[in-house]
């Protein structure tokens, strides 16, 4: 009998998925309780969704085991650094072309040739035509820019700039080389498309990631893992059909897309696989809250994480601690002086206890903003065993609800009583994040 593999303080991963995330296959790891997960990322969005043979619109790393991760725990992952190693990237609005995929252009691409499903793909020259069928050398993407951009990232990374017909052309024409696009990456770079409707644009860097999660408990396309995109899966006409109720059983909300969630920030996910199955990807350069062209700068990236074990912490989906900075005005953590004022101010009226809180932020999703928001005060309230009025007082005045991605992520932050913290057993990660 094969002894199981022993846990490791440090894992480095460039190992990718085909867009599935499947809980039946074989994780890396197993990680320690405690320990430290170093991955290099490939680009998200537009380079997965030109590769036809990658199958979920996106190419996350291979899932990670967490030793003592066990289904109905939580695992605590924190972002100790994101470093972007892109030179350059290319992004826009995205158009669907329908005569090149069967019910999803994410996960079911046809070659309007010779009709083959998922086909192998090469890149034959740049521009909006390069991405050929290997069979039949038909253009395959089942996408189009209708409003794109290549962008230059600083060596600093503090500032993009996107550049004209010249130096998309220029990019283009080394496309891996501007990508860093790592070696087992299958990929077709986006930069080779070489879009350049948008020239001399200056956008501040602060990258983060759009993928950072836990592996789901029935498989689906890494892309649809949340409210919003999972709806897609519903009824449809392609291996990966769910329904709603499986979709809101299995789904664990890792594609977020939340600007939030960079360096210096913690997640607390679900568990709801042996081992949690930890992945990252679709790392971004920049992005305002919603993400409302659809798509933003992805970027290949070296990221470093910890990640620990929550026993019996049951959650529904993830719950964000942002940086402090990152926090609304009415959830960053009151100073002392604060607290001493509102002391006084509690005597004077016979209050005799002011409450000691610290801020979370719970991540909702749905297939609109609407139904997202009822998705994360819900979740709260059964978490936090309050009723969704209470929920909805307290996010009020004392938080925000706030856009991750448009249509259908959001995050609901309010300041939560140490007391009940301590008796959803998250005090410990939330006290080390803000005290």
């Amino acid at each position: 009998m094969t002894e199981p593999p022993q846990a490791v303080e440090t894992l480095f991963v460039n190992e990718y998925i085909d867009g599935i995330l499947d809980p039946y296959q074989e994780m890396l790891g197993p990680v320690k309780n405690g320990g430290t997960i170093i991955a290099n990322t490939t680009p998200g969005c537009w380079g997965p969704m030109i590769t036809p043979t990658i199958r979920g619109g996106h190419e996350v790393t291979k899932p990670v085991f967490i030793e003592g991760a066990e289904v109905g725990d939580a695992i605590v992952i924190k972002i100790q650094s994101i470093q972007v190693t892109s030179i350059a990237t290319s992004s826009g609005h995205d158009e669907a072309i329908r005569d090149r995929f069967i019910g999803d252009p994410f996960v079911s691409v046809k070659c309007p040739g010779c009709g083959k499903l998922h086909p192998r793909t090469v890149v034959n020259g740049i521009g909006a035509q390069a991405i050929r069928c290997a069979t039949c050398n038909t253009e395959t993407s089942p996408f189009k820019m209708t409003n794109g951009y290549t962008m230059v990232l600083g060596h600093q990374s503090d500032i993009g700039v996107t550049v004209g017909r010249e130096g998309a052309r220029r990019i283009a024409l080394d496309a891996k080389k501007y990508m860093r696009t790592p070696e087992n990456s299958i990929q077709n770079p986006i930069v080779a498309l070489a879009p350049s409707d948008l020239v001399g644009v200056m956008a501040r860097m602060r990258p983060f990631l759009g993928q950072l999660g836990t592996t789901p408990s029935k498989a689906m396309p890494d892309s649809h893992n949340a409210g919003d995109f999972g709806s897609f899966l519903v009824g449809a006409p392609h291996e990966y059909a769910f329904t709603q109720e499986e979709l809101d059983i299995h789904r664990t909300d890792g594609h977020m897309d939340i600007s939030r969630v960079r360096e210096g920030a913690t997640i607390i996910c679900p568990v709801k696989v042996p081992g949690g199955g930890v992945y990252i990807g679709d790392m971004h350069a920049m992005q305002g809250d919603g993400e409302i062209a659809g798509h933003t700068t992805d970027v290949a990236g070296i990221v470093q994480l910890q990640v620990s074990v929550l026993k019996k912490v049951a959650l529904e989906g993830p719950i964000l601690l942002p940086n402090e900075e990152d926090l609304p005005y009415t959830a960053k953590p009151f100073t002392k002086e604060e607290k001493r004022r509102a002391r006084e101010l509690a005597e004077e009226y016979g209050v005799k206890q002011v409450e000691d809180v610290f801020p979370v932020s719970v991540v909702g999703s749905g297939t609109t903003l609407n139904e997202a928001t009822d998705t994360a005060l819900a979740r709260a309230a059964r978490l936090f065993e309050m009723t969704v009025p209470e929920v909805m007082n307290r996010a009020t005045i004392t938080g925000s609800v706030e856009i991750g991605r448009h249509p259908g992520v959001v995050t609901a932050t309010f300041q939560v009583p140490k007391t009940i913290l301590k008796k959803a057993r998250i005090f410990k990660p939330v006290k080390k994040q803000y005290d």
